[in-house]
Order: structure tokens, then C-alpha cells, then sequence
């Protein structure tokens, strides 16, 4: 039996998550729940609380037999059920294996370069990553991973030989991680270290939003480990801006100004870690 995982959606085309345009495919569910997550309806799974019904104006969800149920037909998109929702999570979504995903991504196989998997968090489901990136790969597509480094893929030799790469989030340093990811994760960076020993790790990112922990801890530590291995990431340092993110604990968070952006980047340099300010 074919792995199958929750799918929140599908971006046949995308010039942003990894190198060259690329199939993305976002999943649902997310140990982790970071204040300033861009896609917090990916966070947990529908509860069947059922309150998203009442407010979709297209009457696309049903509730049925203690599920949510969506009509893609009659949905317009309007995100009013995201809106509604007090759980980060969404009724939009379906489960479906790496044959269905492929065959969603058909017309824009001429066009791409590879596949990315986000979420959510992708490493929540193992065996349908290993499904789909032999799909991909039998059709020569890259196939990356946009992970936030909870998945231990020493444990996992196979899933590693599958993914071309991880671009991997380093959400603040280890004694900080509970502030930033709302979890306790201090093992990231030796995941890290050990992705990019391998040469799998093409790039790390980290989201700054000052008071919410010490960047510039974070950055100095991260370049110190991986600019000592034998194929160091770029760093990709990323500005907090409030878009499309919710509840109380991101309505405090501040956006980075220049100065504090450059500090950063000069942390990197002098480790020689090739940086990128978005």
C-alpha cells in the first residue's frame, strides 16, 4: 500500500523554494509552533470542531460523520475557514500518495527543475517522502526537503539517499529554541552538522525578529559549527514582516531594521558563510 500524507496544497510553479522553478508541495501538521510562522494553517490537523462551517459564504464544508468535509467545487478560496479557525489548521486538506502528486504536477513537468516539500513539516511523514522522491527522480527532478531539522536523519539512511537536500531552519540557539519554536530542540544544529557533512544541507534560514532571542547568538553559533564542516550552507537571514501571521504572541513581534540585518551578515562573513538578506 502506497504512504499517503496530508496535503494543504500545490504549487506547480515557484522561483522561491529552491534553486530554479519548482513543484512545491506543502503538508499538513508541524511539531512545532513558532509565533511567526507565514503558514500557520499548516500547524495542526483539523479537529472536526466544525466552527469553519457556519462561516464559509460558498458553503463548501459539510460536517459529516464527526468530519469536516470540503467541496473543492464550490470553495472560491476566500480563507474564510482559516480565518475562523482557532486551532491552526485547515479543512482544505487531502491525503494522497506520491502517484496523485505527481499526476497534479503533470502540466509543469516540462517546466521545472525539481521538487520541494514544505509544510507544515515535512519529515512528519517519512515513508511518503521516500515514495515521492524516487517519483521525482525517476523522471530526473531534484528533489529537496524544506524542513525545521526535528527529524533525525541518521536513523533514517534511506530517506537520506532519496533527498538531493535540506534547506533547514535554525530557529534560534539551542538554549533559545523554546522562544522561537515553542519546543525545546537543542539537537538541531548537531542535525545540521551531520546533513552537511554529507553535503546535503545547501542552505539554512533564520528568521529575525529582534526580542524574540539573540540573533546574533544564534547566527554566531550556527556559522561556528557548519563553517567547520566539509560542505558549510549559505545562510539565508530572513526579515519578520507581519504577513499572514496570527494570534497574540505575533502581534508583539517587532520587524529588524538595517542595522541589525548587516550585523548579522557580518557575523557570517567572518566565518566565510555565504549569506542572503530577504
Amino acid at each position: 500500500m502506497r504512504a499517503r500524507a496530508p496535503i494543504n496544497r500545490i504549487l506547480q510553479s515557484s522561483i522561491v523554494d529552491g534553486p530554479g522553478n519548482r513543484a512545491v508541495v506543502f503538508v499538513q501538521g508541524c511539531g512545532f509552533n513558532c509565533p511567526y510562522c507565514h503558514n500557520p494553517e499548516t500547524i495542526s490537523l483539523c479537529n472536526a470542531c466544525g466552527l469553519c462551517v457556519p462561516a464559509c459564504p460558498a458553503g463548501a464544508l459539510f460536517a459529516e460523520g464527526g468530519r469536516v468535509l470540503w467541496d473543492r467545487e464550490r470553495c472560491t478560496l476566500c480563507d474564510a475557514c482559516l480565518r475562523r479557525c482557532p486551532w491552526n489548521a485547515s479543512p482544505r486538506v487531502w491525503y494522497t500518495d506520491a502517484a496523485q502528486v505527481m499526476d497534479a504536477i503533470a502540466p509543469a513537468l516540462g517546466y521545472i527543475r525539481g521538487i520541494t516539500v514544505s509544510g507544515g513539516e515535512c519529515t512528519l511523514y517519512p515513508d511518503f517522502l521516500r515514495e515521492l522522491g524516487a517519483e521525482a527522480h525517476a523522471r530526473d527532478l531534484g528533489f529537496l526537503l524544506d524542513s525545521n531539522g526535528s527529524y533525525d536523519f541518521a536513523a533514517d539512511p534511506a530517506l537520506l539517499r532519496t533527498v538531493d537536500g535540506v534547506m533547514l531552519d535554525i530557529k534560534a540557539s539551542p538554549a533559545e529554541y523554546a522562544a522561537a519554536a515553542g519546543r525545546e530542540a537543542a539537537y538541531i544544529l548537531d542535525r545540521a552538522v551531520f546533513l552537511a557533512e554529507r553535503g546535503k544541507l545547501p542552505e539554512i534560514r533564520t528568521v529575525v525578529s529582534p526580542g524574540l532571542f539573540d540573533a546574533a547568538a544564534a547566527v554566531e553559533e550556527a556559522c561556528r559549527r557548519l563553517a567547520e564542516t566539509a560542505s558549510p550552507p549559505r545562510y539565508r537571514l530572513i526579515r519578520y514582516r507581519p504577513n499572514g501571521v496570527r494570534g497574540e504572541a505575533a502581534a508583539r513581534l517587532r520587524e529588524p531594521d538595517e542595522a541589525l540585518m548587516r550585523s548579522l551578515a557580518a557575523i557570517c562573513d567572518s566565518f566565510g558563510i555565504e549569506r542572503i538578506i530577504t
